[in-house]
């Protein structure tokens, strides 16, 4: 994909290695890493997760983006659109993570609504999923206030780094759900007007 998705109050940017350093620095405000219950690259993990990403953008399987804050100009996290299945028109909104001084502003809700307004509408997908730890409490209901459906729960979908098993929970957004989402999100976006 070439070019970023802009909108009032972030810019997403193909992700790319002259993102490594200010990533490094937009992870360590909250020290990301330490969140047990998500996967956010370590400062020194940086230049192989972005090497992961851009290899799986090659493969036609994610479009991955730094997140620019529109106000201040620094990069202050990361979001990927996934496991993208193009014949069943299927993609996954993920790998999302922003600096603590970010979290709880406009920057998620209008990241959201650009990448799901760029896979609904360009992609041409007919559904937009999203996925996170069963016990990820602040992740479920931010997914469910953007309008996604739980699916369902994957029980010991995963084991993580530290041995532990995850159970995941999968949401979504379909096609005929999006034009109502989208206003959603645009209501969700007009409170931040005069922050």
């Amino acid at each position: 994909m070439d070019g970023s998705l802009s909108g009032e109050y972030v810019i997403l940017e193909p992700l790319t290695l002259d993102h490594l350093a200010a990533l490094s620095i937009a992870v360590a405000d909250g020290e990301l890493w330490n969140l047990w219950y998500t996967s956010v690259p370590r400062p020194e993990e940086m230049k192989d997760y972005i090497l992961t990403a851009m290899a799986e953008e090659k493969r036609g399987e994610s479009l991955a983006f730094a997140v620019r804050h529109r106000a201040s100009g620094t990069i202050v996290g990361c979001t990927r659109l996934c496991h993208w299945d193009q014949p069943n028109r299927h993609i996954e909104i993920g790998y999302t993570w922003y600096s603590k001084s970010v979290q709880r502003s406009a920057v998620n809700t209008e990241c959201k609504l650009l990448l799901l307004n760029y896979a609904f509408s360009t992609l041409d997908v007919i559904a937009v999923e999203f996925r996170t730890h069963f016990n990820n409490e602040a992740s479920r209901q931010a997914i469910m206030r953007l309008g996604a459906k739980q699916d369902g729960i994957l029980r010991n979908h995963r084991i993580l780094k530290d041995g532990t098993v995850r159970d995941t929970v999968v949401y979504s957004i379909i096609d005929s759900e999006w034009p109502e989402v989208k206003a959603n999100l645009k209501r969700m976006l007009s409170q931040y007007a005069d922050t």
